[in-house]
């Protein structure tokens, strides 16, 4: 594994049980009725989605530094097989929750739409992921 994969593995394993804390914060809003998160049923669902799209997107980031380097790829698109998971593990939670921060919300702001850039990241860094390692097979 290079320096590069190995750096950014270790910093998201740091980072990790920050998203077990936010589980932990949305298992003690459900348990004390905390008012503006239990009795906004939007709220609640994004809130669950940012969570669990977290966790989900830093676990694939770490599965996919384990191939990144054995990819036939150029500098850049190592770079962004490398770090695209991570940044749509940023983006997307952040759309979730940033959205519907005000307890009253009814329908999502357009911080929504950061969904979609993270996305764009995902399927990027997959998509380049995938075509490095069959070109690695080809080999």
């Amino acid at each position: 594994m290079s320096r590069e994969s190995r750096l950014l593995a270790g910093i998201l394993l740091v980072v990790l049980p920050t998203v077990m804390f936010g589980g932990t914060s949305l298992l003690r809003f459900l348990t004390s009725n905390a008012q503006g998160y239990v009795d906004n049923p939007l709220r609640h669902d994004l809130f669950r989605a940012g969570h669990a799209h977290a966790g989900v997107y830093l676990v694939l980031s770490l599965v996919m530094l384990r191939y990144v380097d054995e990819a036939v790829l150029g500098p850049f698109w190592k770079w962004l097989a490398r770090t695209g998971a991570p940044i749509a593990a940023i983006l997307i939670p952040a759309a979730f929750f940033l959205s519907v921060a005000s307890p009253r919300a009814t329908e999502p702001n357009g911080l929504i739409n950061l969904a979609y850039v993270g996305a764009l990241f995902l399927a990027a860094a997959v998509l380049t992921l995938g075509v490095g390692l069959i070109r690695a097979a080809r080999r």
